[in-house]
């Protein structure tokens, strides 16, 4: 058995990942096993990795990779899981299912701030700076507009 190669990791560093992984409802990791210390948890990089494949591989997350980052992101099965590994009330859910509160001046879909939502940029034009604006003055240059050419049909 040379090529099944496991890890043990202790049951301290993974109550603390799957404790931030289960309050976060994400976790994001960088693609670097010899990273002494995880950004936001205090373990090792490589257990961090080591227990996400682990999730990975029985359907408890889900793993997108961009610019040698692992992201992480819990699905119901993995709520599940970590919630009854971690000894928590049904009524415990992580912040990405939580919803987040209104706050008091915003209309529906965010600020609006002018035009197209966009401080007056962007297709809907005006603002202060606009695309005009950015491509100067009109300049006249070329053809009359009284100008017709004739073409002789091939003839020299």
């Amino acid at each position: 058995f040379r090529g099944i190669v496991s890890m043990i990791v202790s049951k301290k560093n993974r109550t603390s990942v799957y404790a931030y992984l289960f309050k976060e409802g994400v976790i994001c990791a960088p693609n670097d096993v010899h990273l002494p210390e995880h950004p936001q948890i205090p373990v090792p990089n490589l257990h961090v990795l080591k227990l996400m494949l682990s999730l990975k591989s029985r359907g408890y997350v889900t793993e997108k990779f961009s610019w040698q980052y692992f992201y992480y992101k819990l699905t119901d099965e993995g709520i599940e899981y970590l919630r009854t590994y971690l000894h928590l009330p049904s009524n415990v859910t992580p912040r990405t299912l939580q919803k987040q509160p209104q706050q008091a001046g915003f209309e529906r879909g965010g600020p609006r701030r002018g035009p197209g939502g966009f401080g007056g940029r962007g297709r809907m034009g005006g603002g202060q700076f606009g695309r005009e604006d950015y491509r100067g003055p009109k300049k006249d240059f070329g053809a009359p507009s009284d100008f017709a050419p004739e073409f002789g049909g091939g003839r020299g």
